[in-house]
């Protein structure tokens, strides 16, 4: 994708906010599912793209395109729901015989700035809802994966979006994106992306809507009565999918004391199966990471742990851009691992005393986006929901479950509390 100038990015503001005759939800809806259609005939074509633009197998870039048709299906539906509510005035004693109506009207211009690690979903995320609002959106998708968002774009459009509802644009932070945030005429800016990053929009952005989903430092809990066996299969799940590249993906496997070692048995025995490699072969579960300087930083966040008193168990190795499926033992819970949030297929194991112990460690972080807990202990279940400060908590699953339609997003530095998925928008 070619860059643009500061001049361009204006022509492009001004061209979102022409007089244009309105979208109507029975035409929206038409388009949306449109783009399902389009999008689910071309699953292959996609899933190789973002395997060859973000180094993720194809067994994770297949289920993502998978995952982006949900995302415009969904958001079909809700482009023909009725929004509106009404109110009757006669229900307090100094009301009269009338009715108040409320309508919904779409904002006039939304920014919305996506990351390298779900180059298509987090895409159509931000795209499918605007579009069931009405909502014109300028999107500045990551310079680490430009050309599956361009060609998203180009399915829109080949489904019969108009050029003044959608623009891709692309350029340099001080250029484009700076801008694009502070421009008064964006009413609404979406990022997904690092909590530093967020935090500079909040702080430059100005007077206008935000919803900010960030970074995540997901812990999952494993109690005594836990099923092993499921706990290993998503201790695996949870840490080396997507090439350990998701926000919700654990981070802090905290397993009680007395089933500490047999839970690793079994999840070492069991990652051990996970292939990493080329992720343009069939076999491939874990590619590469989005490229070589995040691997180093994953490698230095391993010898640092190794170096307070961390064991290896399975991994720990580095080629390039592919950080091999790891697993430690014995981590400090001062290392870094256990407080920052390291992007890619690491999975540190803490040994805690108790439910109390987990739940203190678990919150004893910036983060707060999700969670999970293996147990078959209903208390332990309703004292977790009510005590981590997290958006999610996943009942025996992993963190990063969920449907594209429900709510989705973080407290603390993991978000402001506002909600994504396609019914939140």
């Amino acid at each position: 994708m070619a860059r643009i100038t500061r001049s361009q990015l204006d022509e492009v503001i001004a061209s979102h906010l022409a007089p244009h005759g309105p979208l109507t939800r029975y035409e929206r809806a038409t388009i949306l599912n449109r783009t399902h259609d389009l999008l689910n005939g071309r699953r292959e074509e996609l899933a190789r793209i973002i395997t060859r633009e973000a180094g993720l197998c194809l067994k994770e870039t297949r289920y993502e395109v998978g995952r982006a048709c949900d995302v415009f299906s969904f958001a079909a539906m809700e482009a023909l729901r009725d929004d509106g509510q009404t109110f009757s005035c006669d229900i307090s004693p100094t009301g009269k015989a009338r009715k108040i109506f409320t309508h919904r009207e779409p904002l006039s211009l939304v920014a919305a700035i996506t990351p390298f690690n779900h180059p298509l979903n987090q895409v159509a995320h931000k795209l499918a809802p605007a579009i069931a609002a009405g909502a014109p959106i300028i999107l500045k998708p990551s310079e680490k994966t430009p050309l599956t968002a361009a060609r998203l774009a180009e399915v829109l459009y080949e489904a019969g979006l108009p050029g003044w509802m959608l623009s891709v644009v692309h350029g340099s932070l001080e250029e484009i994106t700076t801008p694009l945030i502070q421009d008064e005429r964006v009413e609404l800016v979406t990022f997904t992306g690092s909590a530093s990053v967020g935090k500079k929009i909040a702080a430059t952005a100005g007077y206008k809507k935000l919803c900010l989903e960030l970074g995540g430092h997901s812990p999952m809990i494993i109690l005594e009565d836990a099923d092993l066996d499921l706990a290993a299969k998503l201790a695996c799940e949870g840490s080396f999918r997507n090439s350990g590249q998701r926000c919700t993906a654990v981070r802090r496997l905290l397993v009680h004391e007395k089933v500490i070692q047999e839970f690793t048995d079994r999840f070492v025995k069991l990652a051990a199966t996970y292939v990493h490699g080329d992720p343009a072969e069939e076999s491939t579960v874990v590619g590469t990471v989005i490229d070589e300087p995040a691997a180093i930083a994953l490698e230095g966040a391993v010898l640092e742990a190794v170096g307070k008193g961390a064991a290896v168990l399975l991994g720990g190795s580095r080629q390039g851009a592919q950080m091999a499926p790891t697993i430690l033992e014995n981590v400090p819970r001062s290392a870094y691992l256990a407080t920052n949030e390291c992007f890619g297929p690491l999975a540190p194991i803490f040994p805690v005393k108790d439910l109390d112990d987990a739940l203190e460690f678990s919150n004893a972080t910036a983060y707060g986006l999700s969670s999970a807990i293996v147990t078959n202990s209903m208390d332990a279940v309703i004292k977790t929901v009510k005590t981590l400060k997290v958006g999610t908590v996943n009942v025996n699953e992993i963190p990063g479950y969920r449907l594209e339609l429900s709510p989705f997003g973080g407290v603390k530095d993991s978000g402001l509390g506002i909600k994504e998925g396609v019914i939140e928008r």
